[in-house]
């Protein structure tokens, strides 16, 4: 008997015990406390490392004896060779070269000439940077290697170089660009050419000027691009008054009333070479005549740039803003 009444009050609490967990589980959990941390945004760079390592630059030193592409591994199928290919050079272990080196390719394009530039004499020989190889395997007079970066089609007769110290400035976080900015009376010179060829350029593209080493620019310099009022653009316009005083083309033949026409240009007061009594004559002001007497007009700012290589006479820059076209003949000074 007391085996039974044992069992019947296990049998009772039972769905009250399992009936706990139930009520444990709903009760709501405490919410852990959360920080947040405000993002910081991080500075970007102006170039990436294809714009860096494939930019050019303008040479005054003549080239010395270099390493020199002459040979590839697939070179009875093709004649121009890119990233992942094998190519051979003409020097090998009794020039120094050695296994795990790395060379810059570049091409010679010639002397800088008929460019816009304020410098006087030879600026130096425009360099194109054509690509990367890596040497993995030195003989005597010979070693192979492979393209690790290409700029360009990488040819037969294509240089070694040292792979040049470059980094990528930093983009300055300003939020326009003040187009009226007074001169900071530093140094100026001219944006004499752009790669590939172009005229007209924009922000991330590579150009040279005619400022280096001996006018104190340095890398990471920003400079403002800028022209002076009125002039520089592709197209341009004689803004000349197309009306004069007569009313020829004006009326009618039969109801013109006369010679004066109300649509001419403003006439000029010329009372100080005539007479005192105030009148306008019949000679109109041009705009020319007003651009010849007018005082010195602010300067056309157009954009900005920063240097990232620098040679002797010449550095090698990169557009980071504009606010319109830029091309060319452009001027640009030290900010």
């Amino acid at each position: 008997m007391p085996r039974f009444r044992f069992f019947k009050a296990l049998l009772l609490s039972l769905p009250c015990l399992l009936a706990l967990p139930v009520a444990a589980s709903a009760q709501t959990p405490t919410p852990t406390p959360q920080v947040i941390v405000p993002t910081v945004e991080q500075p970007r760079h102006v170039a990436g490392k294809s714009s860096l390592f494939c930019a050019g630059y303008i040479r005054y030193q003549r080239l010395p004896k270099m390493p020199e592409v002459v040979g590839a591994e697939e070179e009875q199928e093709k004649r121009t060779y890119a990233a992942g290919d094998i190519i051979f050079l003409n020097q090998g272990s009794s020039d120094g070269i050695k296994e795990g080196q790395n060379f810059q390719v570049i091409r010679p394009r010639g002397d800088v000439k008929g460019v816009h530039k304020e410098k006087f004499g030879f600026v130096g020989t425009y360099i194109q940077e054509v690509g990367q190889l890596q040497v993995f395997k030195v003989w005597q007079n010979t070693a192979a290697a492979q393209i690790t970066l290409s700029c360009d089609m990488i040819l037969f007769g294509d240089l070694l170089a040292p792979i040049p110290d470059r980094e990528s400035p930093l983009h300055r976080s300003y939020e326009n660009i003040d187009r009226f900015a007074e001169p900071t009376g530093k140094q100026t010179g001219r944006l004499m050419m752009a790669k590939d060829g172009r005229e007209m350029v924009t922000s991330s593209d590579i150009v040279y000027i005619d400022l280096g080493a001996e006018d104190q620019v340095k890398r990471g310099d920003y400079l403002t691009i800028f022209r002076p009022l009125g002039t520089g653009n592709i197209t341009r316009v004689d803004n000349e008054e197309m009306a004069r005083n007569r009313a020829t083309g004006f009326q009618s033949d039969r109801f013109r009333g006369g010679g004066f026409s109300n649509q001419a240009s403003r006439a000029k007061d010329e009372t100080a070479l005539v007479d005192a009594d105030g009148r306008y004559r019949y000679r109109p002001i041009t705009s020319r005549e007003v651009k010849k007497n007018r005082p010195p007009m602010p300067r056309k700012i157009i954009g900005e740039m920063v240097i990232i290589d620098v040679q002797l006479r010449t550095a090698t820059a990169i557009i980071t803003r504009v606010t319109s076209e830029v091309h060319t003949g452009d001027w640009v000074e030290i900010q």
